[in-house]
C-alpha cells in the first residue's frame, strides 16, 4: 500500500478531477478548490445535485453522471455524505480520493481503503498541494 505522502503526489500529478461539494459560493471552499484546480489546469468536473452550473461549467448531480472517470475525486462535503460516497466511487471505478479538512471520518477513510481507493485525508488540503507541486 502507498504511503499517504505517495498518494498525494500521484494525485497531484492527476489530470482529472471531480469535486464533490463544489460550490457556487466564492467564499466556500468547495468554490475554492474547483476553480484552483482549473487555474492549474487540470479538468474539473463540479459534483452539486443542488448547482445547474459553476461559473457557466455545467453541474453534475453525482458521480455517475459524470461524462467520464475522474482519476481523483474530491471530497468537501460533511463526513456523512463522504461516507455515503465511496459506494458511488466504487461502483464508477474512481482509484483516487482526496478528502478535505472536515469532510473525513474513520469510517469514510476505512470504507474507501477497503474498496481499494487510494485516500489523502486527515489533514492536508489539496489547494496548498497545488501550490506547492513542483517547489
Amino acid at each position: 500500500m502507498a504511503t499517504m505522502n505517495e498518494n498525494i503526489d500521484a494525485m497531484l500529478r492527476a489530470r482529472t478531477f471531480a469535486v464533490v461539494g463544489a460550490s457556487t459560493n466564492p467564499e466556500k471552499y468547495g468554490y475554492k478548490v474547483y476553480k484552483s484546480l482549473k487555474s492549474h489546469h487540470k479538468t474539473a468536473y463540479p459534483v452539486n445535485p443542488r448547482a445547474a452550473a459553476i461559473d457557466g461549467d455545467p453541474c453534475f448531480a453525482g458521480v455517475a453522471d459524470l461524462p467520464e472517470t475522474p482519476d481523483v475525486v474530491v471530497s468537501i462535503v460533511p463526513s456523512k455524505l463522504t461516507e455515503e460516497l465511496i459506494p458511488q466511487l466504487a461502483a464508477r471505478g474512481v482509484k483516487n480520493l482526496w478528502i478535505q479538512p472536515g469532510a473525513e471520518s474513520p469510517a469514510a477513510i476505512a470504507a474507501a481503503e477497503a474498496a481499494g481507493i487510494a485516500t489523502v485525508h486527515s489533514g492536508p488540503c489539496i489547494m496548498v498541494g497545488l501550490r506547492t507541486m513542483g517547489r
